[in-house]
């Protein structure tokens, strides 16, 4: 599974959240950060641009 990556600075706004998971996880929960925290609507056009940002993100083995 590749890891996806989203960076909140990649909005307009001041945030530094950085969200990785898979392509599923990321995306729930950026949407609902972005409602929750920045006011945003969710909606398919608020998804597709979050799915629109998402980068690979590197895997590294948890620190433990």
């Amino acid at each position: 599974m590749t890891r996806k990556l989203i960076d909140c600075r990649a909005f307009p706004g001041p945030c530094s959240l950085a969200i990785s998971g898979s392509e599923a996880e990321v995306i729930e929960t950026q949407a609902w950060h972005m409602v929750s925290v920045h006011g945003a609507a969710d909606g398919p056009q608020l998804r597709e641009r979050i799915r629109a940002g998402l980068k690979d993100a590197r895997d590294e083995a948890p620190v433990r």
